[in-house]
């Protein structure tokens, strides 16, 4: 590993660098906050893919990628003089000092478990001067809905607002079922139904440990191998998919099942 030396060193290059890129390069002295603002996305879920799959230089090299885009916006701030790189670092220090009493204030060497610490994460917040008027008020509202609701779900839970047993959750998701069933015969609202139903299953999931994020994107990338299956072999067959039918591909997707696909 290198030395904090070493590491500030490294940060330093990474500035230069982006001094050099942002006043000789035509392309990046072209892009603004928005225009680089997808790009930024992007690398948000190549370094959360590398991080599901284990992938430790995946994750180093991801994290470079995320690092320049956060100089970039630092460096097109100091341009138009709202704020510098400084200013960023300064303000994320100030934050987390304040949030972690234990650690740096007046609660420091007092026994604090991290249940303890995540339990009242919202409550230090809220006291937080200069934070969100409101506890919600921190979550996107372009973030992606499945994130969003396990975000507003662990947040509520920061103010105590959560089930006492994580048991008691079937009830709900058992109620919500029956509404959406209620809902396809008759209503309107099924559309809404349908969400209540996928917030409670995430809440779930939540109190049970399970990323409900990961959990999701592991059926799809099961699916997908498993209809690739189908495919496949309907194709080794002289076949397309349209001439195949229903009963085909079930057993198919029963053949990759028992593959272990």
């Amino acid at each position: 590993m290198h030395s904090r030396e070493e590491k500030l060193a490294a940060f330093g290059r990474l500035l230069d660098v982006m001094d050099a890129l942002r006043e000789q390069c035509p392309w990046n002295a072209a892009q603004t906050m928005e225009s680089i603002r997808r790009l930024t996305e992007e690398e948000v879920y190549e370094l959360s893919d590398a991080i599901v799959k284990g992938d430790a230089p995946g994750v180093s090299k991801e994290i470079g990628d995320l690092l320049y885009h956060m100089v970039f916006y630092a460096r097109i701030g100091q341009e138009d003089g709202s704020f510098d790189i400084a200013d960023c670092l300064d303000k994320v220090c100030e934050k987390m000092i304040f949030r972690h009493p234990h650690v740096f204030g007046d609660k420091k060497g007092e026994t604090t478990s991290a249940k303890e610490i995540a339990d009242t994460w919202e409550l230090v917040k809220a006291r937080e001067k200069g934070g969100n008027k409101t506890v919600m008020e921190g979550i996107p509202d372009a973030m992606p809905a499945l994130l969003k609701a396990i975000a507003m779900q662990e947040k509520a839970r920061g103010c105590g607002f959560d089930w006492e047993k994580k048991e008691d959750v079937w009830a709900k998701v058992v109620e919500e079922v029956g509404e959406v069933q209620e809902a396809a015969g008759s209503s309107a609202d099924l559309q809404e139904e349908f969400g209540d139903l996928l917030f409670a299953v995430i809440n779930a999931a939540r109190l049970y440990g399970v990323d409900a994020e990961v959990a999701l994107g592991e059926s799809c990338s099961k699916f997908r191998r498993r209809f690739n299956y189908i495919e496949a072999s309907i194709k080794a067959q002289g076949r397309t998919l349209s001439d195949a039918t229903l009963a085909d591909m079930d057993a198919l997707w029963d053949q990759a099942k028992d593959r272990g696909l």
